[in-house]
């Protein structure tokens, strides 16, 4: 927790939230109100793994991007369009799978199995 503020920080309290949701409030719900706290449950599931991972992620996105010659995702996606990276074929799948796999284990771990 930096200052100026004072624990709990914004990760336990999304943790906090999530387990309420989870043990207090989806026992109890049903119909839309059950499926709208599953959402809401599997969003802050989300937002914690983003916390705890996105920064390191960001990092190895930005390093990917700088070793295929780019600075960020909207050139990149400009030059394969444009078929600048067709002889990069190896290199740019292998780059884009690993950033594929990021975003899978922010959003849904289960989908990378």
């Amino acid at each position: 927790m930096a200052p100026p503020h004072d624990a709990p920080g914004a990760t336990e309290l999304i943790a906090a939230v999530r387990e309420f949701l989870e043990g207090d409030v989806l026992p109890a719900a049903e119909g839309r109100v059950r499926f709208h706290c599953l959402v809401a449950i599997n969003t802050l599931t989300m937002v914690e793994r983003e916390m705890e991972l996105g920064p390191a992620q960001a990092s190895a996105h930005r390093d990917r991007l700088a070793a295929l010659g780019f600075t960020d995702d909207a050139e990149l996606a400009a030059a394969i369009r444009s078929g600048r990276l067709d002889d990069r074929h190896p290199g740019l799948q292998a780059a884009l799978l690993e950033s594929v796999r990021d975003k899978l284990t922010v959003a849904n771990p289960s989908h990378l199995e």
